[in-house]
């Protein structure tokens, strides 16, 4: 593996950087405090080529490969310290962009696709249920083929952009029967009759990004929005998986080399009894772990893209990613707050609010015990 970035990739960096530092920060402190979503951010940053990255250039993206898209949500999540904005991107991409682009017929392809890459569409996808987390394909939601339409009934839960979403694909049961091969994937469009979202919910962290409950009652959809096949919906939410668990950490490689280079800086600067407290070996050793974790994340995470970028299947890889990198951060968010003492815990500094969007990635795109099964199960254990 070559360790190196290339001189495209290097520019494309350092212009997300220069880019998210100059746009994407507007007034933080308070639109976490009201969980507003940032619309002009995100216009910017899908004229800019951000949403487009994953999309192939026929359809107006980038055409990037995984280890592109890698450095460019790296050096986002660097730049930009709306996490939450950075979150919704990532379930725009994943949950739609990609699964639409490797299993959506080339009529579903333009018409979504070009609209999704510019931003001019907001996506996501809604597998989650109240009944059904970990367990995703336990589904209670129902779909029916009746003559040239499918009717979709159910709910679903802790959805990633519903309140503000253009487009989402629903998973639901065709046929019951075949338990997990009979789920299939359905493109819903917001103003399609029966489709409705519900109350927006309240977050811990990553407030910033909205979400919120999806009901479906007798809504009807023409044939031609069902995703790939009949019975497909299990290849393409671990399609979507394996891509997001691969890449949407990528942001968290850049928060955390923000918060270690933040760290060091408080360190050289704060004095207690008589000197800088980086000279202390508790907080000294704390800077040092921050590095080692920052070192090893981006290990892991370029290994599962370098394999995706080869065109080669890496769940055991994205499971070791989305596994470490998570844990990795909270970590050093615990340790960048410590560091800072009572002032790590002021809302003005905005470390506290770095470990409450942290925290998120140990739940999201799978917990990290199902993280620790799915790792584990491809050793041959079952984990039970």
């Amino acid at each position: 593996m070559d360790f190196a970035w290339n001189e495209e990739q290097e520019a494309l960096r350092a212009a997300i950087v220069k880019f998210a530092r100059q746009e994407l920060n507007r007034s933080l402190i308070e639109r976490d405090a009201t969980g507003e979503f940032a619309w002009e951010e995100w216009k910017k940053c899908g004229e800019f080529g951000i949403q487009g990255l994953p999309v192939p250039a026929k359809y107006g993206g980038g055409g990037s490969d995984a280890l592109t898209i890698v450095a460019a949500l790296e050096a986002l999540g660097y730049g930009c310290a709306d996490n939450g904005l950075i979150f919704s991107i990532n379930a725009h991409m994943w949950g739609a962009e990609i699964s639409i682009a490797s299993y959506g017929s080339e009529e579903q392809r333009r018409r979504f696709l070009p609209r999704l890459a510019s931003g001019e569409f907001i996506g996501g996808h809604a597998m989650t249920e109240p009944v059904s987390g970990s367990d995703a394909y336990s589904l209670e939601t129902r779909a029916e083929r009746r003559g040239d339409r499918y009717v979709l009934n159910g709910q679903k839960v802790f959805i990633t952009n519903a309140p503000v979403a253009d487009v989402i694909i629903i998973f639901a049961t065709l046929d019951r029967s075949r338990g997990a091969s009979g789920i299939s994937a359905f493109i819903v469009e917001k103003e399609t009759p029966g489709f409705t979202v519900g109350r927006k919910m309240s977050k811990m962290g990553l407030r910033t990004s909205p979400m919120g409950e999806v009901f479906l009652d007798e809504c009807e959809i023409p044939a031609e929005h069902l995703l790939g096949q009949e019975g497909m919906g299990t290849a393409i939410f671990s399609t979507s998986m394996e891509w997001e668990r691969t890449c949407i950490l990528a942001s968290q490689l850049g928060t955390m080399q923000r918060l270690l280079e933040t760290s060091a800086e408080y360190s050289k600067g704060r004095k207690q009894f008589g000197k800088p407290i980086g000279r202390f070996q508790a907080v000294s050793g704390k800077i040092a772990e921050m590095d080692v974790r920052l070192e090893t994340a981006r290990l892991v995470l370029y290994k599962a893209a370098w394999l995706k970028q080869q065109g080669k299947r890496a769940p055991r890889e994205a499971s070791i990613a989305k596994l470490y990198v998570s844990e990795a951060c909270v970590a050093s968010c615990l340790d960048a707050m410590q560091i800072h003492g009572g002032y790590g815990y002021m809302t003005e500094f905005q470390i506290e609010r770095e470990l409450r969007d942290a925290l998120a990635g140990r739940i999201y795109s799978g917990t990290s015990e199902i993280q620790k099964l799915i790792i584990s199960g491809l050793r041959g254990l079952s984990g039970e």
